[in-house]
């Protein structure tokens, strides 16, 4: 299911160019191979996987992926700097193109376990974290971070993060252009209600030029992207939109953002999936647990309703097969011809 990280140095570089964010319960890695298929170039993600399910749980099931996927990091979400060293140990075993860690979720469990965006309060330990995990890696160590939380100051605690992190041995770093309230906002509204600081991200691009800076949070098209590139950063992270809408963001993402030729269309992307569903239901897997991923592929075309109705209805249904997905694409191409 795995395979030797094949991507290192100035290529992930490039591949960082445009990354789909993780995501709970959403960038896994059915999720991941469909985005594969409408992108070659750019850099997936998985879900956080906690240091302690890996390291005390032995849940080393959660490191599977397919070989296609590359290149593909890891996010972790630990706080202890061992715990965490031993963790990307065992992901390097896994094969993945790097290790990055989360100091960016604000949600509760995460915060009774001490990391993510609460460790914005502590730069001094991410940086024991990341150096720890960087003297057990192959791959890079990267860090996925907030703007700052509560009533911290942005302008003050974020440059500082940077300059801790950074001296630890992080060259490649992630910013979500939003605070994190750790009371008083769930994590959902932590991800639309306080305001965005894309102005404050590009300073710190102009202030750490020797770094690697990507963007993320409320990004919602590869034009935007394409800008902040264009601005000098680094990187584009995209969230929501590249799962709601991957057709607009990623079908169109190898040409516009890595200047690549060549482009695959939904329609295509639907029959590169079937094999992969086959073999899933032959595994004994249910076809929900991969077309849930779908939906929003014909997200604006005609035909799209009934393509997300189709899935919906059907795909949860025992016995329920590629037919459910052949039917719903043929909705979709009897609008379109209409």
């Amino acid at each position: 299911m795995t395979q030797s990280a094949n991507i290192t140095g100035p290529d992930l570089n490039r591949a960082a160019r445009l990354s789909v964010a993780p995501m709970m319960d959403w960038t896994d890695r059915h999720c991941r191979y469909l985005h594969r298929l409408m992108s070659r170039e750019t850099l997936l993600y998985t879900e956080m996987v906690t240091a302690p399910a890996l390291v005390r749980g032995g849940a080393l099931h959660l490191l599977e992926f397919n070989a296609e996927e590359h290149p593909v990091a890891v996010q972790l979400g630990g706080s202890d700097p061992k715990e965490l060293a031993e963790a990307t140990r065992h992901c390097n075993d896994a094969g993945y193109d790097e290790v990055n860690l989360n100091v960016g979720c604000p949600s509760d469990r995460v915060q009774s376990g001490t990391f993510g965006a609460v460790l914005m309060k502590q730069p001094e330990l991410v940086a024991d974290c990341v150096a720890a995990m960087a003297e057990a890696s192959s791959v890079e160590v990267t860090v996925k971070c907030r703007i700052g939380v509560d009533d911290q100051d942005p302008e003050v605690v974020l440059p500082d993060f940077i300059e801790k992190v950074s001296a630890a041995g992080v060259k490649r770093i992630t910013i979500h252009a939003r605070k994190a309230w750790l009371q008083g906002l769930s994590p959902k509204e932590n991800r639309d209600i306080p305001p965005l600081d894309y102005d404050l991200v590009l300073r710190m691009k102009q202030a750490f030029p020797h770094l690697h800076i990507s963007i993320n949070g409320g990004i919602e098209s590869l034009e935007q992207a394409r800008s902040f590139l264009d601005q000098g950063l680094d990187g584009v992270m995209i969230g929501r939109s590249a799962y709601h809408t991957p057709s607009d963001i990623l079908l169109s993402a190898d040409r516009v953002i890595y200047g690549a030729e060549g482009a695959t269309t939904a329609e295509d992307t639907v029959r590169a999936m079937l094999p992969y569903i086959e073999r899933h239901l032959t595994e004994g897997g249910k076809l929900g647990n991969i077309s849930r991923h779908m939906l929003g592929l014909f997200s604006g075309r005609p035909g799209a309703r009934q393509w997300r109705r189709t899935l919906s209805e059907q795909a949860h249904k025992p016995g329920a097969g590629t037919d459910v997905v052949l039917a719903a694409l043929e909705a979709v191409e009897t609008a379109q011809a209409a």
